[in-house]
C-alpha cells in the first residue's frame, strides 16, 4: 500500500487492520475492504472537522481581529463545494 521505502501511513495501517478484523469476523474480503474504507474515510473527515474547529476557536480567542475573515473563508469554501456538487 505504500511506495517502496516509504513507511505506511497510519490510515494505511488502520485499513489493513480493519480489513483483517472484518475478514476474521466472517465478512467476505470485498465487503470487508469496502467497510474498512468507509470507516477510515469517515474518521478522516472527523479529524479534518476537529482540526478546522480547533483552528477557528484558536483564531477567535487569540486573533479575534482576523477571525471573521477566516470564518468567511470557511463558509465560502462550503458554499463553493455545495455548488460543485449540485452542478455534478
Amino acid at each position: 500500500m505504500s511506495i517502496e521505502g516509504t513507511p505506511p501511513t497510519v490510515s494505511q495501517t488502520a485499513l489493513v487492520a480493519l480489513v483483517d478484523a472484518f475478514v476474521q469476523q466472517g465478512h467476505p474480503k470485498q465487503y470487508a475492504e469496502a467497510m474498512a474504507t468507509a470507516i477510515i474515510f469517515q474518521t478522516d473527515l472527523d479529524l479534518r472537522n476537529a482540526q478546522i474547529t480547533r483552528l477557528l476557536g484558536w483564531l477567535k480567542q487569540e486573533h479575534n481581529d482576523i477571525y471573521p475573515s477566516a470564518l468567511a473563508i470557511v463558509e465560502k469554501t462550503c458554499e463553493e463545494f455545495e455548488q460543485r456538487v449540485q452542478q455534478g
